[in-house]
């Protein structure tokens, strides 16, 4: 199976393929800096075959690499930067950063 995840900026969605076919796509909006991922969807023809992790991991990456403050909105991308905050946890808007350790 290959895998890519691109960024659609006209359906601002990042978007997850599974050999050529879209599997799923993270919603998002982006100004001043930030990026606000606020859904992601994974169809259910390929649930549980970690595309949902793979487009977390790729749009991170291209968050990363845009230099944009992450607020993550949707509950998926959330947990997910929760479960790798050594990878991901720098990119987190320092007043959700905080809002996380004080719920800690």
């Amino acid at each position: 199976m290959s895998v890519e995840v691109r960024d659609n900026p006209d359906e601002s969605q990042y978007e997850v393929f599974s050999d050529g076919r879209l599997a799923g796509y993270s919603k998002y909006r982006r100004g001043g800096g930030a990026i606000t991922i606020f859904h992601t969807e994974i169809d259910a023809e390929y649930e549980g075959q970690g595309l949902g992790a793979e487009l977390a991991k790729g749009a991170l990456a291209d968050v990363r690499a845009q230099g944009l403050e992450l607020i993550p909105m949707c509950p998926f991308i959330s947990r997910y930067v929760r479960r790798h905050p050594d990878e991901y946890l720098d990119l987190v808007a320092p007043r959700i950063r905080e809002s996380w350790a004080a719920d800690a």
